[in-house]
């Protein structure tokens, strides 16, 4: 699948009759077999980007190609399986009742049997939708995605308002699919999911593309490690010239450093005779996260130095 320099806006409620651009100037492949996480704060184009990757949207601006064609034509053949945030079940049917009628409007569907298998809804499969914890809903709002035989799953907000153990027994299931060399593609607010979960991740902000690389990739660029000391009445000039830091943050009389290579911060730090207090811990996700999405929406040149190559 490719997304070629596409944009997307929306007209605004109200007087104003604004425009508001979900999705600015993206350009993005995913390979047969990845797995891919796509993180960005409410409003960042997540959902856009989704939207038109499965047809149901098209881009103002640029080329959505899936299976080397247009997004709808892949959609109809069952090559594209979504579980998107909204829908609610059928009542009055069973699981497997539901999952035989969605692959019958397929060409070539997944046996009913491996369905439920592979979504871990075989020991409800008997039971009415209606009936079933939020868990368990999911998981047949994941069979029903995977009922048309997909090469590509993509899942919008999967694990949302599920608890840890529902969770993890989610992503049990999925991680079977994509062990198949299918290509799996889903947004998520629970940055740990993506760091477990996804080979790769894309950072979405304000539309557009700040960052795309593995977990341990995407919290290097921003300073993989983190080094903090009080300032013990000190201003914090200065620090941001130290050697491998990449960002400065102070809180309250404590400086943090983002570092790419925290033993030369230290040791720059013990020089200066700044070491009291001194902490030194590996960023994570969320720190990088954070410092991705902060501040004013970047430009497409300084995404580029966020994103793999």
């Amino acid at each position: 699948m490719s997304f070629t320099g596409v944009s997307k806006s929306f007209r605004t409620e109200g007087r104003s009759g604004g425009t508001v651009r979900a999705v600015d100037g993206v350009d993005l492949a995913i390979g047969a077999g990845e797995t891919v996480a796509l993180l960005g704060r409410n409003g960042a184009g997540k959902s856009t980007t989704i939207g038109m990757l499965l047809g149901l949207d098209d881009p103002d601006e640029g080329a959505v190609e899936l299976f080397g064609g247009p997004p709808e034509h892949a959609v109809r053949a069952g090559l594209v399986g979504a579980m998107l945030q909204e829908g609610r079940p059928i009542p009055r049917v069973t699981v497997r009742e539901l999952v035989e009628f969605v692959a019958s409007a397929y060409p070539a569907p997944m046996e009913t049997g491996e369905v439920l298998g592979l979504s871990g809804a075989s020991a409800f499969a008997d039971r009415r939708i209606d009936k079933l914890s939020g868990g368990q809903t999911q998981r047949v709002r994941f069979a029903v995605a995977l009922a048309g035989n997909p090469r590509l799953v993509v899942l919008d907000e999967p694990t949302a308002a599920l608890d840890v153990e529902a969770r993890r027994a989610f992503w049990e299931s999925m991680r079977a699919f994509a062990e198949r060399g299918n290509t799996v593609l889903f947004s998520t607010h629970y940055l740990e999911e993506a760091d477990e979960n996804a080979a790769r991740i894309v950072v979405l902000d304000r539309g557009r593309i700040v960052a795309d690389d593995s977990g341990d990739g995407i919290r290097r660029t921003v300073g993989g490690g983190l080094v903090g000391i009080d300032l013990a009445g000190r201003t914090a000039d200065g620090l941001d010239r130290l050697p491998g830091v990449v960002g400065v943050e102070v809180r309250g009389d404590r400086a943090l450093l983002r570092s790419g290579d925290p033993d030369a911060t230290v040791v720059a730090l013990a020089a200066m005779g700044a070491v009291r207090g001194l902490l030194v811990s590996r960023a994570t996700l969320e720190d990088a996260f954070l410092a991705l999405t902060a501040g004013p929406a970047v430009t497409p040149e300084e995404s580029r130095r966020c994103t793999r190559t």
